[in-house]
């Protein structure tokens, strides 16, 4: 466990108390991103990644309410990913709550001193641990072969984070 809230909620990482079931159909049939990826494709990216999951509670049976996934060299760079809100606990603050442990977790206890992330809409989420437009953007490059990258880029971006 990295974290824990006063209402009970925790994050844990790793694999072993992953409901891979309701992971597979949060982001195969509810998140714009990944919208009809496989099973086998989800188990992939898990087993690949540092997990993130927030649970309702300390038991191992305890439900499971958010998931963000980390892909890192464990060094010098990080990519946040794959970072879903059951939908019954959106509101909550879950989702910045979740952004800020990562970035402590990775950045102060792990020493990684750059960290990435996309999102279409959830730019004030993200600002609240500390993550900015991209900088130097026209010296990154990419070949990106995603079969719903036109529906995810055809949206306009959200407007920048305010106070």
């Amino acid at each position: 466990m990295i974290a824990r809230r006063e209402d009970g909620l925790e994050i844990c990482l790793g694999t072993s108390r992953v409901n891979v079931e309701m992971v597979h159909r949060w982001l195969a049939e509810d998140a714009y991103w990944a919208l009809g990826r496989s099973r086998d494709l989800v188990e992939r990216s898990l087993a690949g990644s540092l997990v993130a999951g927030v649970y309702d509670g300390p038991d191992a049976g305890a439900r499971q309410v958010a998931l963000a996934r980390v892909v890192t060299d464990d060094a010098t760079f990080a990519w946040i990913c794959d970072v879903y809100v059951e939908p019954d606990f959106r509101g909550r603050g879950i989702g910045s709550w979740l952004s800020q442990a990562l970035v402590e977790e990775l950045m102060e206890h792990r020493g990684i001193r750059r960290l990435l992330l996309a999102t279409r809409d959830a730019h004030a989420v993200y600002a609240k641990a500390g993550f900015e437009p991209l900088a130097g953007v026209w010296r990154w490059m990419e070949i990106d072969r995603r079969p719903l990258k036109d529906s995810i880029l055809a949206h306009e971006p959200a407007p920048p984070a305010s106070d």
